[in-house]
């Protein structure tokens, strides 16, 4: 090999090397925008926009699983706050502080706006053994049930999960919730009859009173949630595919995703979550069938990606599209690839602009019915 050709190389490699690290530079530049940007207190704007209905041929179906995961990272570990005590007393302190987590996880909140709530009340204590017998038919009515507890009056509801019950725990009054909707739709009139008629005969077993909604008032209900539902269940999606009919590879994908705030996880496609309460803001899926595997990232290609917004379980829609849309541009530079609608179709700053005020007119009806996007009863509803 001649000096010519040596020197050739080593030019070659500096170059690539110093495209590596400017690329590397501007990736984690954007990555603090992105943190930055989702630190910053904003004013809702969406209560003030008007709200127009979404006809039912709007309605997007969810194409990926919204199946929330906790972070082990979110808890916060007791053993290392430092005090001046013995060893005993830390361990006694952790199981202290776990505990109270434990009863903040199960805080109640009875809402009868998306449930049918039966009451149960005793004059005594429920048996502990009864009680067990009652949480274990929760997945018997095609919709979720939660129990809550009171143990006396004065003191605050609290769930009740059959996973963390304390044999310790006595209650003289229950109240039991059958959800009346979600995503697969709304719970069926036997269903609710056959729930209203289990109360009634738990009741009696424990010489208790029932006191259970009218049947035919609560699938009214149910009905005219649903249809609700129908309509603001909507899932906003942005395309990204190769420019000149080329394709994507995955350990690209994967470093930019990554770079953005994205995690891949077990369902195939990366989310990207907020910070504090750990839920999906959106997330990345292949355009192809494929999924997003860390086995396949380094042989992966596909011709598109797919950013998507579930619209109802996300807090300041808007705010969250504009930062999806600012992340998916960034990849479309990367990738030479150009967005493009669920057709194909080039997606201009008109469309993207009309997306938005969609997202906004959805997010404002949820909002007058008091049912606000991203909320704890918005994430049941829209499960």
């Amino acid at each position: 090999m001649s000096d010519l050709q040596v020197s050739l190389i080593i030019i070659g490699i500096v170059i690539i090397g110093g495209v590596v690290i400017f690329n590397r530079v501007q990736l984690a530049r954007h990555h603090r925008q992105v943190q930055d940007a989702f630190r910053n207190e904003h004013d809702d704007i969406l209560l003030n926009d008007g709200y127009k209905p979404v006809s039912a041929n709007e309605r997007i179906e969810p194409q990926f699983s919204d199946e929330v995961l906790t972070s082990p990272d979110d808890v916060v570990n007791p053993a290392n706050v430092q005090a001046d005590i013995a060893p005993e007393q830390h361990a006694t302190n952790d199981r202290l502080v776990q505990k109270d987590l434990s009863v903040q996880k199960k805080t109640a909140n009875i809402d009868s706006s998306i449930n049918y709530v039966a009451e149960i009340r005793s004059s005594t204590l429920i048996p502990h053994e009864k009680l067990i017998d009652l949480l274990q038919q929760k997945f018997d009515y095609g919709k979720p049930v939660r129990w809550y507890g009171l143990q006396s009056e004065g003191q605050a509801w609290e769930e009740i999960v059959l996973d963390s019950l304390d044999p310790g725990s006595a209650y003289i009054q229950l109240k039991g919730c059958l959800q009346l909707v979600d995503r697969s739709g709304l719970v069926t009139e036997i269903n609710l009859s056959r729930f209203r008629d289990m109360v009634e005969d738990f009741s009696a077993q424990i010489h208790a009173e029932a006191e259970c909604p009218d049947i035919v008032e609560a699938y009214t209900r149910a009905i005219d949630l649903d249809r609700f539902c129908a309509d603001v269940d909507v899932i906003m999606g942005v395309n990204i595919i190769s420019k000149d009919g080329g394709a994507f590879v995955g350990t690209k994908i994967r470093a930019l995703a990554e770079a953005s705030g994205f995690r891949l996880e077990s369902e195939g496609v990366f989310r990207y979550r907020d910070g504090e309460t750990n839920e999906v803001m959106f997330s990345l899926g292949n355009f192809e069938s494929a999924l997003f595997l860390p086995a396949n990232m380094r042989t992966l290609t596909t011709r598109g990606v797919t950013f998507l917004l579930d619209v109802p379980r996300v807090a300041n829609g808007t705010k969250v599209f504009d930062q999806m849309v600012h992340i998916a541009r960034l990849f479309s530079s990367t990738l030479n690839g150009i967005l493009v609608d669920d057709n194909r179709v080039p997606l201009s700053e008109n469309g993207v602009k009309r997306s938005r005020q969609q997202l906004a007119d959805i997010q404002a009806t949820m909002a007058a019915r008091s049912i606000l996007p991203g909320s704890e009863t918005a994430l049941k509803l829209f499960d």
